[in-house]
C-alpha cells in the first residue's frame, strides 16, 4: 500500500504530462475539449468526491488507446475529484509489470485508482470491451506480420482506428460507460 503512494508522488501531473506530449497531444485535447458527461453522471460522480481518490496512470504518448481513453478519464477524474498522476510506460516498467494485460502484455493505458492509504481500490484499461472486440475484429484483417504487405496494411489500420478514436462518439460512449461501471462495482 506504502508503495503505491510512494509511486503517486513520483507522477507526472496532468498539465505536465500534456505539455510533453510530442505525438497526440491535438488529439487527446481535442477529444477533451469534445467529450461531455451527461448530468446525471457528474452528480454521481460528485458522490465520490468526499473519497480523495488519486489515479495513477500508465501511458504513453505515442498510444492511440491513450490518446482516447485519457481525456474521456480526465472529464470522469475532474467530476469525481480524482487526483491523478501520469507514467510514461517505458520509464516505469516496475509499476507497468504490476498491471501486465492478461499477465504479459505492457498494453496501455491502465489506470489505477488508490484510496488515500495507497491501497488500490480500482483497476481499468486498457480498452473498453466493445473496442475490444472492434480493433481485434479489424487486426484479423490484416496479413501475416512476415507478409511484404504487413506494414502498409498495419499503417492503415492504424490511421482507421485513429479516426475512429478521434470522430466516433459512439466509441467515446463506450469507454465511458465502461469507466463507470467499473468505478461503480469498487466502490
Amino acid at each position: 500500500m506504502e508503495e503505491l503512494n510512494q509511486w503517486f508522488e513520483k507522477g507526472l501531473s496532468r498539465y505536465a504530462y500534456i505539455h510533453s506530449m510530442q505525438v497526440n497531444q491535438q488529439h487527446l485535447l481535442q477529444i477533451y475539449n469534445s467529450f461531455h458527461l451527461e448530468q446525471f453522471e457528474k452528480e454521481s460522480l460528485h458522490s465520490i468526491q468526499p473519497q480523495k481518490l488519486r489515479a495513477l496512470i500508465l501511458t504513453a504518448d505515442w498510444c492511440g488507446d491513450a490518446m482516447v481513453n485519457l481525456p474521456i478519464f480526465m472529464r470522469i477524474a475532474d467530476e469525481a475529484l480524482i487526483e491523478t498522476r501520469y507514467f510514461l510506460r517505458d520509464d516505469h516498467l516496475e509499476l507497468m509489470d504490476q498491471y501486465l494485460t492478461n499477465g504479459t502484455a505492457r498494453s496501455i493505458p491502465i489506470i489505477v485508482l488508490i484510496d488515500q492509504e495507497g491501497k488500490e481500490v480500482m483497476r481499468w484499461g486498457p480498452r473498453a470491451p466493445e473496442l475490444e472486440e472492434l480493433v481485434s475484429k479489424r487486426k484479423s484483417t490484416l496479413p501475416d506480420k512476415e507478409s511484404s504487405d504487413y506494414q502498409t496494411a498495419f499503417k492503415s489500420f492504424a490511421q482507421q482506428m485513429a479516426e475512429t478514436y478521434t470522430q466516433d462518439q459512439t466509441s467515446w460512449d463506450w469507454i465511458k460507460n465502461d469507466i463507470l461501471k467499473t468505478l461503480q462495482k469498487t466502490l
